[in-house]
């Protein structure tokens, strides 16, 4: 979807589904995508030995945090940007996409350097044993010191998602991971004669594929209605990338505060038991791909929100994020039917140990219940950040996290002895609190004055 088809003279419930599905498919099928390469750069790895996987394991789980706070800058360029295409303000998008590109540079940068010096403290602080240390080393400097593609990826992926234009990250994405299955194994394992670079390939392999995407989504910005040059340095009137940093700061800090968080009752977890780790990060590792419509929605969410409350049509705005909300409990909905039913099956792909079958079987068909009001979450959360409010996610996040969900499996899953259904339960009760929460700061928000404004096409 462009900018235009704000200026639709009449849009339908139907054309707005359409909508709608036009901006979150491409997103879907991207999100699908970089998880089965994720898989299958795993499966490579794995077959380097257990200390390689164990090395780029605790290498990502660093890599994450700066992750989160590259994901935190694109959550306010999608914000911004969309609200001044709503409103017809193409140069001041303008401003702002070049705003982004500098934070990012600047924030890839200092990531990078942080990488280049404090690698090993930073991979000993995350537990990597002496076996794995070396390597992991390697790894890591190779995959994060040039973290400034990663920043500007994430940057480049938001500013065209803004402009409405969801289906070039997406062809970006699906050239570039298949690239990188390419060269994965080629360079890990050799082709004829020559034997490869082992895990050190792998990670070159990943440099090599991010330095591509960044290259190709910057040529795209450029032919889009944001391009913007990075060579001219006047600046238009109430253009302070203030606003750029106070949007992405509480996004930041709510990814910062989910990983956090993770670590902790991951922790309190292992005190439960090994099997019940094991059950627990399989059950995770089949979820993750229910997540995939949720998070197509959430970004189809953020961008028509964030457009049409920059067209002052707070109304439309509202049903957008409704519109999309019932969608996304839907497909996530049947996401959870298809969990409960074939969650026996799913987990032999994954152990042959039955009492750990067992358990995975449990955590899915608890979570099958909670798929719409995780669908509910995602989507408000997405819905609200383009609203300008990255507040209230991180406020549920927090909340949810750390007083929900540490304290539920402490209280369930080992004071009450309910093992990885207490688990499984906390996580299904801290989804639907947030959801509660979210749903009634998205009314609060939008609601008041939506009726008092015109809706798509009214004059």
């Amino acid at each position: 979807m462009k900018q235009d088809l704000l200026a639709l003279p009449a849009v339908t419930a139907r054309q707005k589904v359409g909508i709608i599905l036009s901006l979150a498919v491409p997103a879907m099928i991207e999100n699908i995508l970089q998880t089965v390469v994720g898989f299958v750069d795993t499966l490579f790895v794995a077959k380097l030995g257990l200390a390689e996987v164990t090395a780029v394991g605790v290498a990502n789980a660093v890599l994450a945090v700066y992750i989160a706070i590259f994901m935190a800058i694109g959550v306010g360029t999608t914000s911004l940007i969309a609200r001044e295409l709503g409103a017809g303000q193409k140069e001041k998008a303008q401003i702002l996409a070049k705003q982004a590109t500098i934070l990012s540079v600047l924030a890839g940068l200092v990531f990078g350097l942080i990488t280049l010096f404090f690698a090993e403290p930073l991979l000993r602080l995350m537990g990597a044993e002496p076996d794995v240390l070396a390597s992991g080393v390697t790894y890591f400097r190779i995959v994060a010191v040039p973290s400034v593609l990663i920043a500007l990826m994430f940057t480049f992926g938001s500013i065209l998602r803004a402009n409405g234009d969801t289906k070039t990250p997406m062809k970006v994405s699906v050239w570039i991971n298949l690239l990188h299955i390419a060269l994965d194994y080629v360079l890990i394992f050799g082709l004829g004669t020559w034997e490869g670079f082992g895990l050190t390939g792998a990670a070159w392999a990943t440099v090599i594929v991010r330095l591509a995407g960044t290259i190709a989504l910057y040529q795209a910005i450029r032919r889009s209605a944001v391009a913007f040059s990075l060579l001219r340095t006047e600046r238009e009137p109430g253009t302070s990338v203030l606003p750029l940093l106070q949007l992405s700061a509480p996004a930041a800090a709510e990814r910062l505060i989910m990983r956090l968080g993770q670590v902790l009752y991951f922790g309190l977890i292992v005190r439960i038991g090994t099997e019940t780790y094991a059950a627990h990060t399989i059950a995770g590792n089949i979820e993750i791909f229910s997540y995939m419509p949720g998070y197509g929605l959430a970004a189809a969410a953020t961008i028509l929100v964030g457009q049409h409350l920059g067209a002052q049509r707070a109304k439309d705005a509202y049903q957008y994020g409704m519109l999309t909300t019932g969608i996304a409990m839907l497909f996530m909905s049947i996401a959870g039917i298809l969990l409960f039913v074939l969650s026996p099956w799913l987990a032999t792909w994954f152990t042959t140990q039955p009492d750990v079958i067992g358990m995975v079987v449990t955590a899915l068909r608890i979570d099958a219940f909670a798929q719409p009001a995780l669908a509910v979450g995602l989507v408000l959360a997405g819905a609200l950040q383009g609203a300008g409010d990255t507040k209230s996610p991180m406020y549920s996040t927090a909340v949810g996290m750390w007083l929900v969900r540490v304290v539920g499996v402490y209280l369930l899953g080992i004071h009450l002895q309910m093992g990885i259904a207490g688990i499984w339960l906390s996580i299904a009760i801290d989804l639907a609190i947030r959801a509660v929460y979210l749903y009634w700061r998205f009314r609060a928000l939008l609601q008041t004055d939506r009726d008092a404004l015109p809706a798509v096409g009214s004059k």
